[in-house]
């Protein structure tokens, strides 16, 4: 019996699927702070190497933001929207 059908098939791959490349938003008040930002995009992201360009991006809610910003990203989280808007900042959903 070949291998193949001696090993059992398991699992599922869906293909609707859709993968995000997750950036905290500790990341985001180290690269605010760094590089003086108030506005903070994608092109941002890829510009710095955080992520590729094929990439879709979601801000999740890990860390402590202080300074006042707009985020422009694919998706967010619920706690990384109200950290954001805690200290007066904008989300743009894209």
């Amino acid at each position: 019996m070949p291998l193949q059908r001696r090993v059992p098939k398991f699992g599922f791959k869906n293909v609707n699927r859709i993968e995000y490349k997750s950036i905290n938003i500790e990341t985001l008040q180290l690269l605010a702070e760094a590089n003086n930002l108030t506005k903070i995009s994608v092109s941002t992201l890829i510009e710095t190497g955080y992520v590729s360009p094929r990439h879709l991006v979601k801000i999740l809610g890990k860390g402590v933001l202080t300074n006042k910003l707009e985020v422009e990203a694919n998706a967010f989280s619920q706690s990384a929207i109200k950290a954001i808007e805690a200290v007066g900042g904008t989300v743009v959903k894209l």
